[in-house]
């Protein structure tokens, strides 16, 4: 592991309020996928894949998306049951990653420039890990990767939910009780450490996606089936066998930035270093007032770091330009979003933190 490198703020566009970009559906194997492209700006992109966490959908990328795309032609795409996209017969970690694969195949856009939030993290260490031909780099924002200590997130609170008999009616039962500018409220509050941060036009697009939800049936099921299979793959973790998360962390071969939150309210804090320590080629930055959605609370510092990223997984553009790991002390206060970057190097500040995830 090694510091994350910032690109400087001026290389970004200026800054402003992308809509969504545009989205449309497509037939794979029989079902329908909802995907959003981030068309190119410069010559010579190259293809970006983007997944989202658990109850999100392919908006949650639209700021990072619309940064990155002087370098990087981007898809966004809505899980199955999620978004805009079908329902799935299986959710588990190992069914989406399939899922993730068959979309690179289908698109023949391979490589890709792979990103994951959350739910969408461990999907994508998983694909990084079999499919390592599919993946040129691949970026981690607040991973969803095993942890056992389930009173470090407010997701811990479910876990009762799943031992219910038809516990997907309560969970419909439940969401029907609030309109959707009370859960996209409480959404947010979950997910973001500084709501000021969030612009008027992404909190009512928030809205809007909740009424989304509102709308499709199998909306509940699928969150409390997705969310049954993450736990799942969190205890299975921590048996023998090749598919453990941890152990597929290990296998990853593409370079890879992992991003977190010092205020993630949902995902362990202590993941992301040790996502960091275990992936090969990693670079980590942890960054202080954030919480679990960095892309969305401050995708200008984490556009910053992907662009570090690809810049040493090009050494010839990086010695161009000039700019190494070590150009990062200014990371710490980037001007527009007052958020405090520390780029941690390998057991900074971690010791005894990792007493129950693998190592």
């Amino acid at each position: 592991m090694k510091r994350a490198a910032l690109w400087p703020e001026h290389s970004l566009p200026a800054h402003h309020v992308p809509p969504p970009w545009p989205g449309r559906h497509v037939r794979l194997d029989g079902t329908l996928v909802h995907v959003r492209d981030t068309p190119a700006t410069g010559p010579g992109a190259e293809p970006a894949l983007y997944v989202h966490g658990l109850g999100g959908s392919a908006q949650n990328w639209t700021d990072l998306a619309g940064l990155l795309a002087d370098r990087l032609d981007g898809q966004a795409i809505d899980l199955p049951g999620f978004g805009r996209s079908e329902p799935g017969p299986r959710y588990t970690i190992p069914a989406f990653a399939e899922r993730v694969i068959r979309w690179i195949e289908h698109s023949d856009r391979g490589p890709v420039h792979l990103f994951g939030n959350s739910l969408g993290g461990a999907i994508s260490v998983r694909v990084a890990a079999l499919r390592p031909d599919l993946v040129r780099t691949l970026t981690l924002v607040s991973p969803a990767l095993p942890f056992l200590d389930f009173r470090r997130s407010l997701q811990g609170r479910m876990l009762p939910l799943l031992a219910i008999p038809r516990g997907e009616r309560l969970a419909a039962w439940r969401l029907a009780q609030f309109s959707p500018e009370v859960t996209a409220q409480q959404v947010m509050e979950a997910c973001v450490a500084d709501l000021t941060r969030i612009s008027e036009q992404r909190r009512q697009e928030a809205i809007d996606e909740i009424r989304v939800r509102y709308e499709a049936a199998h909306y509940a099921a699928a969150y409390v089936r997705t969310f049954r299979g993450l736990v799942g793959s969190f205890l299975r973790s921590y048996l023998p066998g090749e598919g453990a998360l941890w152990r597929q962390a290990a296998a990853v071969r593409a370079p890879t930035l992992v991003v977190g939150g010092r205020q993630d309210r949902l995902v362990d804090v202590r993941v992301a270093p040790q996502a960091a320590r275990v992936i090969p080629d990693s670079r980590l930055l942890m960054l202080d007032g954030v919480g679990h959605v960095a892309q969305l609370e401050v995708p200008r510092t984490v556009a910053r770091a992907v662009l570090g990223l690809l810049a040493e997984a090009e050494p010839e553009q990086a010695a161009g330009a000039g700019v190494s790991s070590g150009d990062a002390p200014g990371a710490g206060r980037p001007e527009r979003e007052n958020a405090q970057a520390t780029a941690l190097a390998a057991g900074t500040g971690e010791s005894g933190t990792e007493r129950d995830m693998a190592g």
